[in-house]
């Protein structure tokens, strides 16, 4: 099997340099060497001013759509300065770095050329199909075949895959590919439906800045195989969408890697031709205003942007994880689960901040040339909510962004073990999506929670020490469920934690990092235990619960 790991967050070292996947003290996101992007409040007196300052080379402007963005330079002078000098300008509005993003794709197993759809697993899990051979779980999939007695979609739903471009001449994409028809038939070198950019006639290019969206990488390609590979047509796969219009927009290159600056510009270009669906199985920078402006314009337009959580294993609670973190109402953070009905080991999660899982280990799909291969990420995981919600807007038309999203949430199939690492608590079943239908939750009611006052805050030493190892039992007499109002953790990310476990000790919850007015996870019974251990290296602030919460 060929692997490939692709790092989320790494240690910056040069334009395109990647290290270790974590640090030991705070993150550093990888970025474009010597760049910036710039927002400015007066374009004219702006332009003015950012050139006056020694060291700095105004590159161009980028095509985003509020027009006031800017790509800068700087020429012998770092970047932190340079960046603290801009932001002191009253024309600017902020500064900052143009991070870099990879492929969401955690390994690759290449396939044959054969019809395959029987190893779609996603699809329909058998418990007999992974590709591999492992035995999996009856029913953990997305119940498409169910789905597809309602709708398998239309070409009239545009989904825009930003990615690294798609093979839109595969023999099991090509009926499903979006094509510019004013374009297709225009005039060579002209931009003939005017919307700024030149002969897009599938989609357009923004590593490269070309109208050609090609896939010379395969992750693309992949994603839009899930998406919408044809069906019934004796070729490999088939995707959640028989029929769609995949828009290739392109930003990461035939690397894998891409710029803030070209994500911007691509999820505008999208914007621009008013799809229904973004699919971003991308990440890895830190958080960028430009951006989250972007991704809000879409949302602004009624657009959804479904994103994958990451590969680090990590908790986007505590570390986040761009773009799936940003706190957007059309953004849709999507976990990866397998084939046995278990969160990947490798994927990101997060109780506050991922929505809902999807099938995202040893998944089949399409590649470029032509052919197949067995992939697995949070990469694959998006692709499946996305096609998915591809076929709710073709039953019913474009709904209210948020109310995409609880629906989806809602709609999920609860899986106790999801229960603690996802908002839903469930992962994706496009049935019962199509069918707004709602299983039942367990656990307490939202709204039969009481706050108590503990007699004693438990608190650490602020910073706390070296080594430390306390806890606190909760006791609260006829409770049938407890959990705990953290009202501050700042604890070294990785290396010390607050761990909650229930009155036989069995860990309910492991928190790290940063957190603010944050309530755990519940636990059933009349007692919760929380521990705090800290090792040997870095303290920070510590931790304060004043309250807890009680259904009794």
């Amino acid at each position: 099997m060929k692997r490939q790991d692709v790092l989320l967050k790494v240690a910056m070292a040069g334009a395109l340099s990647f290290g270790s996947a974590w640090a030991k003290n705070a993150p550093v996101y990888p970025s474009v060497a010597g760049e910036l992007i710039v927002k400015v409040k007066n374009q004219k007196s702006a332009l003015a001013s950012l050139k006056s300052i020694a060291g700095v080379q105004v590159v161009r402007q980028l095509r985003s759509a509020d027009q006031k963005t800017w790509l800068v330079k700087s020429e012998g002078k770092s970047v932190d300065l340079l960046q603290k000098e801009l932001a002191a300008l009253s024309e600017v509005e902020y500064a900052e770095p143009n991070f870099i993003y990879t492929t969401n794709l955690e390994s690759t197993q290449l396939a044959t050329n054969d019809p395959r759809f029987g190893e779609l697993w996603g699809l329909k899990n058998t418990g007999a199909n992974e590709p591999g051979g492992a035995r999996g779980t009856v029913g953990a999939d997305v119940d498409a075949l169910r789905a597809w007695e309602i709708t398998s979609g239309s070409r009239n739903i545009k989904v825009a895959v930003i990615d690294t471009g798609i093979d839109y001449n595969h023999p099991d994409l090509a009926a499903n590919i979006w094509v510019n028809e004013a374009e297709a038939n225009g005039l060579p070198g002209v931009d003939d439906d005017g919307n700024g950019f030149v002969d897009d006639v599938y989609g357009y290019d923004f590593a490269n800045n070309d109208a050609d969206p090609m896939d010379g990488h395969s992750h693309g390609t992949h994603c839009a195989g899930t998406i919408g590979a044809v069906h019934n047509n004796g070729l490999g796969v088939a995707g959640v969408m028989s029929d769609v219009s995949l828009v290739a927009v392109k930003f990461l290159s035939d690397s894998g890697s891409g710029t803030t600056a070209a994500a911007i510009e691509a999820v505008d270009y999208a914007t621009g031709l008013d799809v229904d669906v973004m699919s971003n199985s991308w990440g890895g920078g830190g958080f960028s205003q430009a951006l989250k402006e972007a991704i809000e314009r879409a949302r602004d337009a009624g657009i959804l942007f479904v994103a994958a959580a990451g590969n680090s294993s990590s908790n986007n609670d505590s570390s986040a994880h761009y773009p799936s973190n940003y706190d957007v109402s059309n953004v849709i953070s999507v976990a990866a689960h397998t084939a046995q009905d278990s969160l990947a080991t490798f994927s990101s999660y997060g109780r506050r901040t991922v929505h809902v899982a999807a099938p995202g280990h040893k998944i089949l799909s399409t590649t470029k040339n032509g052919g197949y291969a067995v992939y697995s990420g949070t990469s694959m995981a998006t692709p499946h909510v996305s096609g998915a919600l591809g076929l709710l807007l073709a039953q019913e038309g474009r709904m209210d962004v948020a109310q995409v999203r609880e629906r989806l949430m809602a709609t999920s199939n609860p899986i106790a073990t999801y229960r603690r690492k996802i908002i839903s608590g469930g992962r994706l079943n496009a049935y019962n999506l199509l069918t707004d239908t709602r299983p039942t939750r367990g656990g307490p009611a939202d709204d039969a929670w009481e706050t108590v006052d503990l007699d004693e805050a438990f608190e650490s030493d602020h910073p706390y020490a070296h080594n430390a190892n306390i806890t606190r039992e909760i006791r609260v007499e006829g409770a049938k469920y407890l959990r705990v109002k953290i009202e501050r953790l700042e604890l070294e990310q990785g290396y010390d934690f607050l761990k909650v476990t229930n009155g036989a000790r069995a860990e309910i919850e492991s928190l790290s990092g940063n957190l603010t007015s944050y309530v755990s996870d519940y636990v059933e019974g009349d007692t919760l235990n929380l521990t705090f251990t800290s090792d040997g290296s870095v303290n920070k602030w510590g931790f304060l619960v004043r309250q807890i919460e009680v259904v009794r």
